[in-house]
């Protein structure tokens, strides 16, 4: 009898409240409805405190988006009183990752609201708050914490952010700059970023043996935090080995890199999940701040192969070019973390899931190497969508999937396949690749049983080479054998990631179309 009595009071207030807002129970119904998650959608809805009128879908999504932002905010609070309860090294460096990521939520949920904010930016931008929580949430799993971390952060900021992904999702194109510079880029950058002289250009320069300005990249992102005016930066490497950890923060923007070619100015480091430190954390190099580009350099974790995920680079950067670069490790080798990036005539090398994350990333001609791993199966990529109206995923368009030099010899032994399912809707697809003899016939790996064969998207689109028959590939409702040219195109440096509108005033050579 009291529940019954309890519930009613329950139902009664709601009901009250969203009159009291001015709300109208059945309106908000109607407009919750059209959400995946309408329950939060109804709630949370009903107790804004705002009232703004809803009478279009673009009211809708705008409320929407705040009531993400509010939840957020104070899931961010909930999140700083963890602090004091981090028992050991683990737990805190899981939690100082939910820090700066919940502090990139709010962030991009907040820019997401601008007045300058198209369709297709709001769409990436509220992907990466989602991203950014799966990442928080990850942290924790890594060291088999969820138990702990769970009940304090709630579902309701991932069901409200996948709400606003729904609604605002639409046929939508960037429009075009019509030959123009972005907002980021002057005209005279144009001639600096195809320069082949560098150290001519430069801001400043890094050189170990003292020829330089300073003696660590460290010292030169520095002064690029320090610079004033919001140009193109430039840093120059001179050729060395610079064994440190590097951090590109979001307020440092428009920063390119550039060495003296792969092999010769190489960054390394050598954190690792095994090592005491998550994924997030174990990069060599890492660049969120907008716009970066680095051309000439190789990237390396030398945790080894029995350390786990040891990341060389991680990119959450925002319309980020990766030119001529070498990324070097075994497992977790390059984590295209969020946002769009593009990476062409690039090496990658590694062994398990050693091309992984939730960007909307584009790779053109790139080689692409699986070394010899230590449990006998390699996975090149792991893509991580949580939800179907993310617009990420990864092309590998033109590229080259061969063996290194150390599988080479025991390739018979090792099982290589395209990819794996990290999560419930990862997108995936080779077109116009060549791959190699090493590529398993079946061409794809489970995760663990069932999981996301059936809402995963994996294509393959006119490879070749010994291994690119698809005769044998598996039978997985999520899997296709893509024979359509307008479905490939939608890969395209063009479609996927809007290259057309920001990778030409970069001079980086591109494919637009297939």
């Amino acid at each position: 009898m009291a529940i019954r009595i309890m519930q009613t009071f329950l139902f009664v207030s709601f009901l009250l409240s969203s009159t009291i807002l001015g709300y109208n129970h059945d309106e908000v119904k109607s407009w919750c409805s059209k959400t995946p998650n309408p329950q939060p959608c109804e709630y949370f809805l009903s107790h804004n405190p705002k009232n703004t009128p809803i009478q279009h879908e673009s009211d809708f999504l705008k409320i929407s988006i705040e009531l993400a932002l509010d939840r957020a905010m104070h899931d961010k609070v909930n999140t700083y009183s963890l602090g004091s309860k981090c028992r050991n090294g683990l737990e805190k460096a899981a939690w100082e990752d939910c820090l700066e990521l919940y502090q990139e939520i709010v962030l991009w949920l907040n820019k997401t609201t601008g007045s300058k904010c198209t369709k297709y930016d709001a769409q990436t931008w509220l992907s990466t708050a989602l991203t950014n929580l799966a990442t928080c949430r990850t942290g924790f799993a890594e060291f088999g914490m969820t138990d702990y971390i769970l009940p304090l952060m709630s579902n309701n900021v991932s069901k409200l952010i996948s709400n606003t992904l729904a609604i605002n999702k639409a046929p939508y194109r960037e429009p075009s700059f019509n030959g123009g510079f972005p907002s980021w880029v002057r005209p005279g950058d144009r001639k600096l970023l195809q320069s082949s002289s560098p150290a001519s250009q430069a801001n400043i320069v890094v050189a170990q043996d003292g020829s330089g300005n300073v003696k660590t990249i460290k010292e030169a992102i520095d002064a690029a935090s320090k610079r004033s005016g919001s140009g193109r930066y430039v840093i120059y490497v001179k050729a060395g080995t610079y064994n440190e950890n590097v951090e590109i923060a979001r307020k440092v923007k428009n920063v390119m890199v550039v060495g003296d070619g792969i092999g010769k100015t190489i960054v390394t480091g050598s954190k690792s999940v095994g090592g005491g430190t998550t994924t997030f954390k174990s990069a060599t190099f890492a660049v969120v701040g907008d716009n970066f580009i680095a051309r000439d350099m190789t990237f390396r974790n030398t945790a080894g192969a029995k350390n786990h995920q040891a990341v060389a680079l991680r990119s959450g950067s925002d319309l980020s070019v990766f030119y001529k670069c070498s990324f070097e490790g075994y497992q977790d080798t390059l984590y295209v973390h969020s946002q769009r990036q593009f990476y062409r005539e690039c090496d990658i090398y590694g062994t398990v899931d050693f091309i992984f994350g939730n960007a909307a990333v584009v790779f053109q001609n790139c080689n692409i190497y699986a070394r010899n791993p230590p449990n006998k199966t390699n996975t090149v990529t792991a893509q991580g969508r949580t939800d179907p109206n993310q617009n990420t995923g990864i092309s590998i368009h033109n590229c080259k999937v061969t063996a290194a030099s150390d599988l080479k010899s025991v390739q018979s032994s090792v099982k290589t396949y395209l990819g794996r399912p990290w999560q419930k809707y990862s997108r995936t697809v080779f077109m116009k690749t060549y791959l190699d003899s090493l590529i398993n016939s079946a061409g794809w790996m489970p995760w663990s049983g069932n999981f996301a064969l059936d809402t995963l998207y994996y294509g393959e689109y006119m490879n070749t080479g010994p291994g690119s028959s698809t005769a044998n590939r598996v039978n997985w409702k999520g899997y296709h054998v893509i024979t359509s040219a307008s479905v490939a195109s939608q890969f395209t440096v063009a479609n996927f990631i809007s290259g057309n509108n920001w990778l030409p005033a970069t001079k980086v050579p591109f494919t637009a179309g297939l």
